[in-house]
């Protein structure tokens, strides 16, 4: 996805499969960082899950990449296709192929972070299906998950739903993309609703019980801020350590471009408190 004039100095792209790519930071600290209260010098280097938008341009993922190479991870990008959304099945053997790699051997000790936005979230819930559906098999994944982080998460209706793929499929025709999408899962209710429904249960009751942090604004006509509170503090009530960040305008899968000092400060605020890169890394 990222381009070659996208990519920073000092990272290597790694082609893993047609959407799943591996960015490696080649500094010096590369194969290992030591980290504080870790009760080890070095421990394996943090890898983030990063589960960009639907449509996202390379440019724009790579803000976020850069903030994260600084910081001291490497980044696995995991991109989203409608497909994956209009047909969950699909979705459910995509997610069941991104376990394998974060099982394989060449990332099965590095400690976890997740950032997904908008429908990534969607993308990170499949996970979540097969996480909980045999969590004595991904216990171990699970434990490695160090932290979350959701920027837009969609939130809401089915309506809702069908808003963001006419915001992002076709923007042009946006009315006729949402109407036909409303029909089309009505039609097939079962093969769509009951699995939308499904994972929105799985969501609320995360097997990652990971620190986590949440980004949304009131006027996302994707995102239900009212809703977004209340799975919040049903996390909070679950014991789950949640931080969040709400806007009363902002941009959908924007936030960093509209709200740049509050979305870092709080983003390094909270990367330090989850003691999985130096204290001395900086955005």
């Amino acid at each position: 996805m990222l381009g070659r004039a996208a990519i920073s100095s000092g990272v290597t792209a790694h082609k893993i499969s047609r959407t799943v790519t591996l960015f490696c930071n080649d500094t010096p600290t590369s194969s290992a960082t030591s980290i504080p209260g870790s009760g080890s010098a070095q421990q394996p280097k943090p890898l983030l899950l990063l589960l960009p938008w639907l449509g996202s341009r390379p440019q724009a993922v790579s803000k976020y990449c850069d903030i994260y190479f600084r910081t001291g991870f490497d980044v696995l990008m995991v991109e989203s296709e409608v497909s994956l959304f209009l047909w969950p099945r699909w979705g459910l053997e995509y997610g069941a192929r991104l376990l394998d790699i974060l099982e394989s051997e060449r990332f099965s000790q590095r400690p976890l972070l997740v950032h997904a936005f908008s429908i990534g979230g969607y993308t990170f819930t499949q996970l979540m299906i097969h996480m909980a559906q045999d969590r004595q098999r991904y216990q171990g994944l699970t434990q490695r998950i160090h932290g979350q982080i959701y920027d837009s998460l969609v939130m809401g209706s089915v309506e809702r739903m069908a808003v963001g793929l006419g915001k992002t499929i076709v923007p042009r025709f946006e009315g006729l993309v949402r109407r036909l999408s409303l029909l089309y899962f009505r039609t097939f209710k079962q093969q769509t609703l009951d699995y939308f429904n499904a994972a929105i249960n799985v969501f609320w009751n995360s097997p990652v019980t990971a620190p986590a942090l949440f980004y949304f604004c009131d006027n996302d006509a994707l995102c239900d801020a009212e809703g977004m509170e209340e799975m919040i503090a049903y996390w909070q009530e679950r014991g789950v350590t949640v931080q969040k960040l709400r806007w009363k305008e902002s941009i959908h899968a924007g936030h960093l471009r509209a709200h740049p000092q509050e979305y870092l400060s709080l983003l390094d605020s909270f990367l330090h408190s989850l003691s999985i890169v130096p204290l001395k890394a900086k955005m």
